[in-house]
């Protein structure tokens, strides 16, 4: 069964509009900007400073040590990092650590960026100098006493306020540490702050890294030249956050299917009792409205026929499998169900492009988790036939390392709200802030 409108037989029989013969390439994109190679072959780097917004933001033991416990945004550095190093540039590395809210915090997750100089030193095979800020006099100093190939690390950016309102004090202050400015923080790239944003305007030149430069053309690529059939598998709690990325996807993909606790909106926009299952219902008329949408344009927007219930939210709870039109009572939907999965399997099997957003249940609970965890061998196995895969942020990226799949699809992206954007379609403030190819 397939739900699209109150009337599911109708999508059983929609045909895909879109054109099946073209095909994804890496290759620069509609927006043109310069990256890091780019940068190099205009500037002659050594000895140069360059300032490199990065993403350090790792999670740390909960013991006094503080240790770094997954050195995932460390290794996502290295690249271009050591890249700017053979150019004989000194690096300056830059990131925000947690939410201080201005407040300078000496230790944990929302503390200052000492955890992560001993894991970069390691990782880059050089030495990594600290400054206790990230602008003013001395950290002017030690910029200006770099010499050629050195790595200086600033102090976490968020001890200002004035970060993430964009600040042009401290985006000038940060200017003043380098001629030239490499954005290779994805994650944050979705917001227009001091660091990844403002500070370009007090740069001679500004490029993607790396990390950025996939990152864009493998998203923007999917959805704007993907090789087709392409399939869009989102999933996640809150309609509300994911409604304006599957109306844009309306526009690009031939098949959508949702998952995850955003289901149950829909559901209830169909006139389904949903029991105890979580529901927008400021959203319910919208989620009326996208599925007609979808109607109209000859895309297939499907909801899952069958639901695993649960009586309570907890990991021992009682369950069982329902039609998604027979839930009631005190029971909530926790993921999708066994006859939801093989539809998303006959469905995947059958593009060339798919992404991947969203847990499709409750996965941090093992009752809960067979249908994220089954989309993402899904995923791989699409992989190994040749589909390009990406798995775009937060939750589904845990998801899909937690199976040990990390390595079978074609790209995990490193930002949720970035990722998400990029679907939309929206102009991330970190990119349009650089220097054009």
């Amino acid at each position: 069964m397939m739900f699209a409108t109150a009337t599911s037989t109708l999508l059983r029989s929609a045909t895909l509009t879109r054109c099946f013969t073209r095909s994804f390439h890496l290759t620069p994109l509609a927006l043109e900007k310069l990256n890091v190679e780019g940068l190099a072959s205009k500037v002659d780097l050594s000895g140069q400073n360059v300032l490199m917004r990065v993403d350090l933001n790792v999670p740390l033991s909960k013991d006094d040590d503080f240790t770094v416990t997954d050195d995932t945004r460390l290794r996502a550095i290295v690249p271009t990092t050591k890249y700017l190093l053979e150019k004989g540039a000194n690096v300056i590395l830059c990131s925000h650590f947690g939410r201080p809210k201005g407040e300078i915090i000496e230790t944990g997750k929302n503390g200052r960026l000492n955890p992560v100089v001993e894991p970069l030193k390691n990782l880059l095979g050089v030495d990594v100098k600290k400054v206790n800020d990230c602008i003013g006099a001395e950290v002017e100093a030690a910029a200006a006493s770099l010499t050629k190939g050195d790595v200086l690390l600033l102090e976490n950016t968020r001890f200002y306020k004035g970060e993430t309102k964009n600040d042009p004090e401290l985006a000038a202050g940060l200017g003043k540490l380098a001629d030239y400015f490499v954005m290779d923080a994805f994650g944050t790239a979705h917001r227009a702050h001091s660091s990844t944003a403002g500070v370009a305007e007090h740069m001679k030149l500004s490029a993607a890294g790396y990390l950025l430069d996939k990152e864009l053309k493998y998203l923007k690529g999917a959805v704007d030249e993907p090789n087709r059939p392409l399939c869009a598998i989102i999933g996640g709690a809150k309609v509300s956050t994911k409604l304006p990325v599957i109306e844009s996807l309306l526009e690009k993909c031939d098949v959508i299917l949702l998952g995850g606790g955003m289901i149950f909106t829909f559901y209830k926009a169909m006139g389904y009792d949903i029991g105890k299952s979580m529901v927008e219902e400021d959203y319910v008329e919208l989620a009326g409205k996208l599925m007609k949408q979808a109607e109209e344009k000859g895309v297939k927007l499907i909801l899952p026929p069958d639901v695993i219930l649960a009586d309570k939210f907890a990991e021992d709870a009682n369950t069982a499998v329902a039609n998604a039109n027979e839930i009631s009572g005190d029971w909530m939907g926790l993921d999708v169900g066994p006859e939801t999965l093989d539809l998303f399997a006959a469905e995947i099997g059958r593009c060339n492009t798919i992404v991947f957003n969203g847990p499709m249940g409750v996965f941090e609970m093992k009752p809960f988790a067979t249908g994220t965890i089954t989309v993402a061998k899904l995923m791989a196995e699409a992989t190994d036939r040749g589909a390009t895969t990406i798995v775009g942020g937060g939750d589904s990226v845990a998801a899909v390392n937690q199976a040990g799949l990390g390595d079978k699809v074609s790209h995990i992206s490193t930002g949720g709200g970035a990722s998400l954007e990029l679907l939309e379609g929206k102009t991330l403030p970190g990119v349009a802030a650089l220097s054009e190819a």
